[in-house]
């Protein structure tokens, strides 16, 4: 596992090169034909033992969430805006790190004793201080991340900025490290994902699968609802993501039905291999499959995801056995799959 190293890197959308620089040593001794994009994907092979010619792509974002700098007031301090889907009530007095210095910053907020009414502030409205005193703070275009940094708090869970999708990147290099299959493997670390899955698009297009595995960090939807009982148990439609609960198989999202063969085949192969496993029920998000599944002439395409507490915050939270099951099931996967799999009659 390598996910210590690829949380606490910097990688927000369209800046991805420190994650990149840890996966690339990683994987260099099992793979070849890497390849580096115009865009940042980095893509390789791994060739198939029995089925050499049937080729699966296996897609993990190396981008994060984040914040951009737009421009610098006279005295000093940022305006930003979001790169990717962040909350706003989340901001205000949260620690980043800007541009490529990674200058410590914090994210302005009135104290409580200056505004016991005040409301969510909305984001074009908030600085960012650095601690300077001039227009040289920053320059727009910066990139600003979360600063804050990955922690074992106990034996099963962990925690950790960018797990989406850094959970994902761990996962395929530890796929590639114990490789070779019967099929053979297009890997690809994808850009771009968090702002509309572009990374995705480029390197299906030039990989040209038979099929795909998307591995992913999705919510896990376990924590306490306001507008729920406590002892209400499940409500209808619940999604089914649960912390500790088993890898995610997706039914649809807002990019993708997932194909009721693919569907079949990885419930199937988990159910085989006594993999824990759960169904994502709610119809939103997004993985690289949205790009991917309508590539070429169509790719059957398969989300595996680890449920994660926190998403696109500073700190999230994993479970170990989650990781381990998306892991098992993704090699299972790939040593049950074959060219007939996918075939209509």
């Amino acid at each position: 596992m390598h996910l210590e190293e690829l949380s606490n890197a910097i990688g927000v959308s369209g800046e991805e090169d420190d994650v990149r620089s840890i996966i690339l040593p990683a994987i260099r001794d099992h793979v070849t034909d890497i390849n580096v994009d115009a865009l940042g994907n980095l893509t390789a092979i791994q060739r198939g033992t029995v089925h050499p010619d049937y080729i699966v792509m296996i897609a993990a974002h190396m981008d994060e969430v984040g914040m951009m700098v737009t421009a610098v007031d006279a005295n000093g301090l940022i305006q930003f805006t979001n790169v990717g889907g962040l909350d706003p009530r989340i901001l205000p007095g949260l620690r980043v790190t800007v541009g490529a210095q990674r200058s410590p910053g914090v994210i302005l907020w009135k104290p409580i004793h200056l505004g016991r009414d005040m409301k969510t502030v909305a984001m074009d409205n908030l600085r960012i201080d650095v601690g300077a005193g001039d227009k040289s703070a920053a320059r727009p275009g910066d990139r600003i991340a979360f600063a804050s940094s990955f922690a074992r708090l106990n034996d099963k869970v962990l925690r950790g900025k960018a797990f989406d999708d850094r959970v994902g990147c761990s996962i395929l290099i530890d796929i590639l490290q114990a490789g070779p299959y019967p099929v053979t493997i297009a890997a690809a670390f994808t850009v771009q994902e968090e702002i509309g899955l572009r990374g995705a698009k480029v390197a299906a297009e030039r990989l040209g699968p038979d099929a795909a595995i998307v591995l992913e960090g999705t919510y896990a939807y376990d924590v306490p609802d306001p507008n729920r009982e406590a002892d209400a148990g499940d409500l209808p439609g619940n999604p089914g993501t649960r912390f500790g609960g088993g890898a995610v198989i997706t039914l649809s999202d807002r990019q993708m039905i997932t194909d009721p063969r693919a569907l079949a085949f990885l419930r199937e192969t988990a159910e085989a291999n006594d993999i824990a496993y759960q169904i994502k029920t709610m119809d939103g998000g997004g993985t690289d499959g949205g790009a991917i599944h309508i590539a070429q002439a169509g790719i059957p395409t398969m989300p595996i995801s680890a449920p994660c507490r926190y998403i696109h915050t500073p700190t999230a939270l994993l479970h170990l056995d989650d990781y381990e099951n998306v892991l098992a099931l993704s090699r299972a996967v790939l040593n049950r799959l074959s060219p007939r799999t996918f075939q209509r009659a």
